[in-house]
């Protein structure tokens, strides 16, 4: 029978390594990214009453207010995103200078995500049911 290797400890973080850096870095853009796209989103969604307004205008249709909802919830959306884009940030700023003072590094925990997951949540939520409710 093979007995199974031996586990070796965890090597200790080396507050040095270049790598530790660069993984902060790809982090916080993809952060970035993440901000931007929710604003250009809420963007698109603030203008969603605008189009649907000048739809029914071009087709004769009569318009039921639905402008006021799809503005919010575009708002709302942009600024979850610059949100992301300040949060994001300042933990980037505080990791990369507690590497720098080779001082005892702890990982950002998941708040953010799991914030960021309950916001765009509930704004989904309700930009189903302004969908479904606008005529």
């Amino acid at each position: 029978m093979n007995s199974p290797e031996p586990t070796r400890p965890p090597r200790p973080i080396d507050p040095s390594d270049p790598r530790l850096t660069m993984a902060a870095e790809r982090t916080l853009l993809a952060w970035v990214r993440t901000g931007l796209a929710m604003m250009g989103f809420g963007f698109v969604v603030a203008r969603f009453g605008l189009f649907l307004k000048e739809l029914a205008a071009a087709t004769g249709e009569k318009v039921s207010g639905g402008r006021t909802m799809s503005l919010w919830i575009g708002v709302a959306l942009v600024l979850a995103g610059v949100f992301v884009l300040v949060v994001s940030t300042i933990q980037h700023h505080r990791y990369t200078r507690a590497l720098l003072r080779k001082e005892d590094i702890a990982p950002p925990g998941p708040w953010l995500a799991f914030t960021l997951a309950l916001v765009l949540s509930l704004l989904g939520v309700a930009l189903a049911w302004y969908l479904i409710t606008i005529r």
